[in-house]
């Protein structure tokens, strides 16, 4: 083992923050969705994977051109 090896600090250099307190719930549990919510979902999630999003203009020049 090197002496570089032995005489690293391997702490940080600053603290870390405290973690958020968002970041552990142990609240209740969520209420389940209600059929009408599931149902509306499932319609939502099949009307946006049969769309298709549309492409934005590409300008005719270039960035390169345009200075």
């Amino acid at each position: 083992m090197s002496s570089t090896d032995r005489d690293v600090d391997h702490a940080p250099a600053y603290p870390e923050p405290p973690a958020s307190p968002l970041w552990h719930r142990h609240s209740a549990m969520t209420r389940p969705l209600t059929p009408e919510q599931q149902r509306r979902n499932r319609e939502l999630l099949d009307i946006a994977q049969r769309t298709t999003r549309p492409r934005s203009p590409r300008p005719a020049e270039t960035l390169a051109e345009a200075r």
